[in-house]
C-alpha cells in the first residue's frame, strides 16, 4: 500500500498542473482506443482477403480500400495523438521539477537552526536533486508512455473478450500474471531498496563534510581513513542492492517467458477455434497483434515499476524534508513590525532544546532604545541561546521575549528579522561578488548608499584596491579577503541593513590586535543610536557596555557596569582577573585601555 500511496503523492503534486494532465490522460485513454483499432483493422483485412474468393473484384477492392484508409486515419490519428503527449508531458514535467525545486529549497532556507543542526547540507542538496530528478522522470515517462498501457490494460484488454472471449481470456491471464508477478517482487525487494537509499544518502553526506573539511582531512592525515569509511559504505550499498537486482532480473526474464507462452497459445487455441468454426483467420491475427502490442506495452511497464521502486526511498526522503514542520511558527494574522524603536524585554525567560535540561532559566532584563547591554559568562552559560531567542529561531518555553512591548511571537518572522541585524564572529559571505554580499543587507540599496556605508566599516579603500572593485568575487565564504576585510564587509552589510536592535557576537574575538582595533571602530560607528547586544569572551570589548549581563549556569549572576561589577569581586571580577593572568603582558595594558 505505501507504494501506491506514495505515487498518488507523487501524481497529486501535479495540482497546479490538473487539466493538463487531464488533457494527458484524455489523449492517452484516444491512442489506446486507437492501438486498439489497429489489430482490428487488420483482421478484418485479413478476413476479407480470405473471403474473397466469393466476392466480386470490384466489392473487395472497394471493401479494401475503405478499411486501408480508415487504417491510415487511424495511424495519423495515433501519430498526432503521440506528438501532443510528448510535447505536453514534456512541458509539463519541467515545469512541474522547477517548481518543487523551487519550494523545496524554499521551504528548507525557512526552517530554523533545530532543523538544520540535525540534517547534513550534503544529505539536504542530494534529496534536493535526486528527489526532483526523480519526479521528473516519473511524471514525463508515466504520461508519455505507461499511461497507456494502464488505459489499454485496465478498460480495452477486457473490450477483448467481445471479440472472441476464449482468445480474449489468454491476454487477461498474461496481463495477471505480470501483475502477480510484479506486486511479489515489489514485496520482496521494498525494504531492500529503501535500505539502498538510506545508504546512498550517508555517502553523500559523508563526502561533503570530508570535502568541507579538507583542509583537516589532509592536515591529520586522514586521507586513507576517509577513503576507506566511503569505501565501506560503497561495498554495504553494492550488498543490498545486487539481491534488488537479481530480483528484477527474474521479473524481466519471467515476463518475456509469459509473453512468449501467451503468443504460441493464441496462436494453438486459435487453430483449434478456427477448425471447430469459433474463430475467424482474421481474430486469430488480430489477437496476435494485441499480444505483440501487450507484450511490449509491459515490458516497459516492467522496467517503470522497478524504475519506480528504485526510487522510492529518494522520493520519501523528499517528501519527508517538505514534511517538516517549523518548531517557531508564525499565528494566523501575525503582525508585520514596521521599523522598531528598539525597547527589548526579557520576562522570566527560560529554554530547553527538546528533551533536554534547562539551557536559561529566569532570564530577565530590559534594553531600552540605544542601550548598549553585554553579555558574557562561560561557553554554555546561555549567552547566544539568549540571543538566538531575541531572533526567534527558538521560542522560550516559559516567559516571552519582547521587542516594543509585544510578544516576538505576535510579529511575522520576516518583519522581525528585518528589524534585528547580527554580526557574527565568522563573517559568513557568499561565493558572490563583493557587491552582492553587501546587497543581503538590503536588496534595493543604492550604489552610494553601499559606498558610504562601506566608508563608515573602514571597508571602502581595501575593496577599491581589488581587482574588479565592488564587482569582485570574494571565493568560497570569502576565502580571497583577510579575517579583518571579511569582518569589515560584515558591518558594512549591516550598516546597508540598518536595523534598530544590533547583536554582535563574538564579532572581534578571531582577530589580531592591529585588526580588532580598526574593526572595533567600524563597529563603533554600526552600533551608534542602536540597541546593541555584545556576546563577548574577551571582556576588555564591553568596557564601554552601558550594562553587563554576567550569566552563569543559564541564569543572571550579576549585572552592573564594568566598573561596578569589579569592584564587586564576584564572578565578574574573577573572569577579568583570569583573562588578565593568562594574557601576554602587552595585552593587559590594552584590556584595560
Amino acid at each position: 500500500m505505501h507504494f501506491f500511496k506514495l505515487y498518488a503523492r507523487v501524481l497529486g503534486l501535479l495540482a497546479a498542473d490538473k487539466w493538463v494532465a487531464i488533457g494527458l490522460g484524455a489523449a492517452n485513454v484516444a491512442l489506446a482506443g486507437l492501438q486498439f483499432l489497429e489489430p482490428v483493422l487488420f483482421g478484418r483485412v485479413v478476413d476479407l482477403l480470405s473471403s474473397a474468393s466469393g466476392m466480386s473484384r470490384d466489392s473487395v477492392w472497394a471493401q479494401a480500400l475503405a478499411l486501408l484508409a480508415l487504417w491510415g486515419a487511424v495511424g495519423l490519428s495515433g501519430i498526432g495523438a503521440n506528438v501532443a503527449i510528448s510535447l505536453l508531458s514534456d512541458r509539463m514535467a519541467h515545469r512541474n521539477r522547477l517548481f518543487w525545486m523551487q519550494r523545496y529549497f524554499e521551504h528548507v532556507l525557512s526552517m530554523p537552526l533545530s532543523f538544520h543542526g540535525d540534517i547534513q547540507s550534503g544529505r539536504l542538496m542530494k534529496v534536493m536533486l535526486v528527489g526532483t530528478d526523480n519526479l521528473f522522470g516519473l511524471w514525463l515517462t508515466f504520461f508519455r508512455d505507461h499511461l497507456v498501457t494502464f488505459v489499454a490494460a485496465l478498460v480495452l484488454l477486457p473490450l477483448t473478450l467481445a471479440l472472441n472471449w476464449r482468445l480474449g481470456l489468454l491476454l487477461v491471464v498474461l496481463v495477471v500474471v505480470f501483475a502477480a508477478i510484479t506486486a511479489l517482487v515489489i514485496q520482496k525487494t521494498e525494504s531492500a531498496q529503501a535500505t539502498v537509499e538510506k545508504l546512498q544518502t550517508r555517502l553523500a553526506g559523508n563526502a561533503q563534510d570530508a570535502l568541507s573539511n579538507v583542509v583537516v582531512v589532509q592536515a591529520f592525515t586522514r586521507l586513507n581513513s576517509e577513503a576507506r569509511l566511503f569505501g565501506d559504505i560503497v561495498k554495504q550499498v553494492l550488498d543490498h542492492q545486487f539481491p534488488v537486482l537479481n530480483w528484477w532480473a527474474v521479473v524481466s526474464v519471467l515476463t518475456r517467458a509469459a509473453s512468449t507462452v501467451t503468443v504460441i497459445s493464441i496462436f494453438v487455441l486459435g487453430t483449434v477455434l478456427h477448425l471447430d468454426g469459433k474463430a475467424t483467420v482474421g481474430e486469430i491475427v488480430t489477437f496476435m497483434g494485441f499480444a505483440t502490442l501487450l507484450i511490449g506495452k509491459m515490458e516497459g511497464a516492467v522496467a517503470f515499476v522497478s524504475r519506480l521502486l528504485f526510487q522510492m526511498p529518494s522520493m520519501a526522503e523528499f517528501f519527508e524534508v517538505m514534511d517538516a514542520q517549523t518548531t517557531v511558527p508564525e499565528k494566523p494574522g501575525a503582525l508585520d513590525l514596521p521599523r522598531a524603536q528598539g525597547y527589548v524585554a526579557f520576562e522570566r525567560v527560560a529554554f530547553a532544546y527538546p528533551g533536554g535540561p534547562r539551557i536559561l532559566d529566569g532570564v530577565e532584563f530590559q534594553a531600552p532604545p540605544g542601550r548598549t547591554v553585554a553579555l558574557v559568562g562561560q561557553t554554555g552559560a546561555g549567552k547566544s541561546t539568549a540571543m538566538a531567542l531575541l531572533q526567534r529561531l527558538w521560542d522560550p518555553v516559559e516567559g516571552r521575549v519582547t521587542l516594543d512591548g509585544h510578544d516576538l511571537r505576535d510579529f511575522t518572522l520576516d518583519s522581525l528579522r528585518r528589524n534585528v541585524g547580527v554580526v557574527f564572529q565568522e563573517s559568513m559571505l557568499f561565493n558572490r561578488t563583493i557587491k552582492d554580499n553587501l546587497l543581503v543587507g538590503r536588496a534595493d540599496a543604492t550604489q552610494e548608499q553601499i559606498e558610504h556605508a562601506c566608508r563608515m566599516a573602514e571597508a571602502h579603500d581595501f575593496i577599491t584596491r581589488q581587482p574588479r572593485g565592488y564587482d569582485t568575487l570574494v571565493g568560497e565564504r570569502g576565502s580571497s579577503l583577510s579575517g579583518g576585510q571579511r569582518q569589515r564587509l560584515a558591518i558594512a552589510r549591516a550598516l546597508i541593513k540598518d536595523p534598530p536592535v544590533l547583536i554582535l557576537d563574538e564579532a572581534t574575538s578571531a582577530l589580531d590586535a592591529a585588526t580588532e582595533a580598526r574593526v572595533q571602530k567600524a563597529l563603533n560607528a554600526l552600533m551608534a543610536g542602536r540597541t546593541t547586544f555584545i556576546i563577548a569572551h574577551r571582556l576588555s570589548t564591553v568596557r564601554d557596555a552601558d550594562e553587563i549581563l554576567v550569566f552563569d549556569a543559564g541564569r543572571i549572576a550579576e549585572r552592573g557596569t564594568f566598573e561596578t561589577l569589579v569592584a564587586q569581586g564576584g564572578r565578574f571580577a574573577e573572569l577579568v582577573r583570569t583573562q588578565l593572568t593568562n594574557q601576554p603582558a602587552a595585552e593587559p595594558a590594552r584590556a584595560a585601555e
